[in-house]
């Protein structure tokens, strides 16, 4: 599929057959895919809980419970679900170690540029912190960003996900111990394939966007 065949493909999927599975060549893929998502500053502030099985999915599903048990299906039908997770603070330490790891990677070629890295990192973080008080709310920022990258990658290997806002973090920082690591639960994004009675599917109900000239100023 071009990319505007894989746009007008994927959709937030409603139902899914649970028979069918993604394979492991697609789950590394699927692994890649949030490991290589930008992130400003490379600050990569996030954990992913990656659920296959089961005892996971079910595990996961403990967070679509009372007011968003309408999500429990797209939990415990698909293939596997992805937690994603959001550091709650940042500091030297953290700079320091993304910095150390960069530099492991071979992406400084001296030191100088390592440590101009470093106080570039340690300057629009600390603007977060310090200045405009939102460090976690821009590192949730960089979470999102990541998802939106991920929800189109998912799509060119053909398969589908559910994004959702509509589970309780709170349970889920407490089955995952999340809170005490440094993190906090953000969304959830089931994966697998579309089941043929979704009546969500593009080949049922067609996409609805607001039109260009509503949105696009071109000068």
């Amino acid at each position: 599929m071009n990319l505007n065949e894989i746009l007008n493909w994927r959709y937030t999927t409603k139902e899914y057959d649970a028979t069918k599975k993604i394979s492991d060549t697609d789950m590394a893929e699927i692994k890649n895919l949030l490991r290589m998502s930008p992130s400003s500053v490379n600050l990569q502030p996030w954990h992913f809980i990656v659920a296959e099985t089961t005892e996971g999915k079910t595990r996961v599903a403990k967070g679509t419970q009372g007011f968003f048990s309408f999500n429990e299906p797209k939990v415990k039908n698909a293939s596997a679900v992805v937690l994603f997770c959001v550091k709650t603070d940042a500091d030297d330490a953290y700079y320091q170690h993304i910095a150390d790891t960069e530099d492991k990677s071979g992406r400084f070629p001296n030191e100088d540029i390592k440590n101009g890295f470093l106080s570039a990192v340690k300057v629009f973080a600390g603007i977060h912190k310090y200045d405009l008080k939102d460090l976690q709310h821009w590192m949730e920022k960089q979470v999102y960003l990541n998802i939106g990258s991920f929800l189109l990658g998912v799509a060119s290997l053909g398969i589908d996900a559910t994004p959702m806002e509509g589970i309780d973090v709170k349970v889920l920082d407490e089955e995952f111990g999340l809170r005490e690591k440094g993190y906090t639960s953000l969304v959830a994004v089931s994966l697998g394939y579309r089941a043929d009675s979704d009546f969500n599917s593009t080949e049922k109900t067609p996409k609805s966007r607001l039109a260009e000239s509503e949105i696009f100023t071109v000068i």
